[in-house]
C-alpha cells in the first residue's frame, strides 16, 4: 500500500483555484519523503480542477527536467453518516 502521510494529502474542491492547487502539489513533492502526494477530488467540478492542476503543475515541473505521473482510483470518504466515493490520484516524479 501507499505510505503516504496525511499531511501530503491534497483535498481539491469545485471551488479550488488550479493556479494554487499546482504549486501546493509541486511543493508538496519536493518536501515528500515518500516521494508521492495524494490528491482527493470528490464530484464533477473539483475533478476538474485537480485534473487541471496535475496538468499546469506538469508543466511546472517540465521546466525542470522532470515528468510529473499519477495513478489514478477511487476511495471512499464519510461524508456524516454517508460513504461517498471520491476520485484519488497518487501523483510522483518520473526522471
Amino acid at each position: 500500500m501507499d505510505n503516504i502521510n496525511k499531511d501530503e494529502i491534497i483535498l481539491v474542491s469545485g471551488g479550488s483555484s488550479v493556479k494554487n492547487v499546482a504549486v501546493c502539489l509541486v511543493k508538496f513533492l519536493e518536501k515528500s519523503a515518500a516521494g508521492e502526494v495524494e490528491l482527493r477530488a470528490m464530484g464533477a467540478s473539483a475533478c476538474n480542477q485537480m485534473i487541471k492542476a496535475v496538468a499546469v503543475a506538469r508543466g511546472m515541473v517540465g521546466m525542470q527536467g522532470y515528468d510529473l505521473c499519477l495513478r489514478v482510483g477511487f476511495c471512499e470518504a464519510n461524508i456524516g453518516e454517508e460513504r461517498k466515493t471520491a476520485l484519488r490520484a497518487i501523483a510522483f516524479i518520473k526522471n
